[in-house]
């Protein structure tokens, strides 16, 4: 049988584990609080443990780590992480540096079984939902690599990486259990202690979902739009064709937004399928009265797949319509276009 990973358990779920090996209650807190420390991989470490529990615990438990990893920098200072799990699976994470922040932007599951069109992701099928550690792993290890390219500075993990996004590869909402407790093990204190205002969960439309994502947590929600027509997003995303435009709208309307935040809409500009002025309107039209903001996304090209960018004009006539109907819009530029940075890219190297 194989032994359970100490970081699949919240701090709570921790606290049975723990009963259940006859130790105190509190040795949870002890230990929950040690596996998240920088460069922590080994029971040997806990120096105010005595070594008869951390023998105990070394009998009946591992700490998952990630050491197996390929990875690419781009120009733009984008660095790609493909991390081998232990079945030889690989997953991505993306680190995006800008002037004032880091954002990691982390996978759900290996795969994805939406197969949207423009998804390099969709094309390698999936295989299944990733636990909480490997989720968990994919924060710590580009955590203890930039703290590695620091020169030994004392920095927090929120300094060191400012935003988490649940945009890599996988649809998050479909690993909805292992996600919550993913998120709960960010926020704990005695965990990574990140903002839930700092941790942003897109998905493309997995409508029941939506509400109970608002209900256990106030993080932020990204919704993979995409398309203003049934008929087109039916093409570009097959989930639509479960939960078409009008259910998924109405779910955003009724997510239950603290306040002062906003629903993220993402909308992928691809050349004369759903770019034109008629389309931007409608977009206009569609989102009226929910609290948002709308990122552009011009297509990053992966030569795999058919679908080409804008032109420079397009876009901005696209943006224009939306600035003058009052959204907030940013258009994204693409980053790490010189490396394997479109999701699926590198995973579909290592496959």
């Amino acid at each position: 049988m194989n032994k359970p990973d100490l970081k699949n358990y919240t701090s709570k779920q921790l606290s049975f584990f723990v009963e259940k090996l006859g130790l105190p209650k509190y040795r949870a807190a002890q230990i929950f609080s040690w596996l998240y420390r920088p460069g922590f991989t080994d029971f040997s470490q806990m120096t105010d443990i005595s070594k008869e529990v951390r023998a105990l615990l070394a009998e009946n438990a591992v700490i998952g780590s990630f050491s197996n990893y390929t990875e690419e920098s781009s120009k733009d200072g984008t660095v790609k992480y493909g991390f081998i799990l232990d079945d030889g699976a690989v997953i991505e994470s993306v680190l995006i540096p800008e002037d004032d922040r880091n954002t990691l932007c982390v996978s759900s599951q290996v795969g994805c079984a939406m197969k949207c069109a423009f998804c390099l992701t969709g094309t390698l099928g999936f295989t299944r939902n990733l636990t909480p550690a490997e989720i968990i792993n994919q924060v710590t290890s580009v955590i203890d690599k930039i703290r590695a390219n620091q020169s030994g500075q004392t920095l927090n993990s929120e300094k060191m990486i400012n935003n988490i996004v649940f945009m890599g590869m996988g649809e998050p909402l479909l690993n909805f259990d292992n996600l919550i407790a993913a998120i709960e093990i960010l926020t704990d204190q005695r965990g990574l202690d990140f903002s839930q205002r700092k941790i942003t969960v897109s998905t493309c439309g997995i409508v029941p979902k939506i509400h109970e994502l608002g209900d256990k947590t106030n993080i932020n929600l990204a919704v993979s739009l995409h398309a203003t027509s049934d008929s087109v997003r039916n093409l570009l995303m097959p989930v639509n064709k479960k939960y078409p435009l009008k259910d998924l709208i109405e779910a955003c309307r009724k997510f239950p937004l603290p306040k002062r935040r906003r629903i993220m809409f993402e909308y992928i500009l691809l050349k004369d399928v759903n770019d034109s002025d008629d389309d931007a309107r409608k977009l206009a039209q569609m989102l009226k009265g929910i609290p948002c903001k709308i990122n552009l996304l011009p297509y990053n090209e992966s030569g795999e797949l058919p679908y080409k960018q804008p032109a420079q004009e397009r876009v901005d006539s696209f943006q224009q319509i939306l600035w003058d109907a009052e959204y907030t819009v940013i258009v994204r530029s693409s980053r790490g276009s010189d490396i394997s940075a479109a999701c699926g890219q590198l995973a579909g190297k290592s496959a």
